[in-house]
């Protein structure tokens, strides 16, 4: 018990970044949030036709971005939803740098109406990694 009362704060640092690093899990099993690998999201976007939304910031879309990719950064999403309105009968695709911030995104988008979003698992540090095509 000593330890414990000794070590308050790191103990809370760990409890916090544990339930960050499970925070996509926790999403899909408590909100139903979907999620996709890479082959999965092309698979979407060449038969299904679906639409990618890149919830980076500026300076990290500048660097390369999924082709076609719709840019809304996350912060601004819920004002900016009405460019994604002519998308909700499409399946969404949502993409950051490693799926943390848009399973976040995927949530607004769910809560607004979209019915088919996905997290692309991995963000954009999968899609480079399986040598899928970037647009600069």
């Amino acid at each position: 018990m000593q330890f414990i009362q000794n070590n308050l704060l790191i103990i809370g640092l760990i409890l916090v970044s544990g339930a960050m690093l499970l925070w996509p899990t926790i999403g899909r099993i408590f909100f139903g949030r979907k999620q996709v690998d890479v082959q999965e999201a092309v698979l979407k976007m060449n038969h299904e036709d679906a639409v990618v939304l890149d919830v980076r910031e500026e300076n990290e879309v500048a660097l390369g971005r999924i082709p076609h990719a719709k840019h809304i950064p996350l912060g601004q999403l819920k004002n900016r939803l009405s460019e994604l309105e002519k998308f909700k009968a499409k399946p969404v695709i949502v993409a950051c740098r490693s799926g943390h911030r848009s399973s976040g995104a995927c949530g607004i988008l769910t809560q607004n109406g979209f019915a088919d979003v996905y997290n692309l698992a991995g963000g954009m540090s999968a899609w480079e990694q399986a040598n899928l095509p970037v647009e600069k």
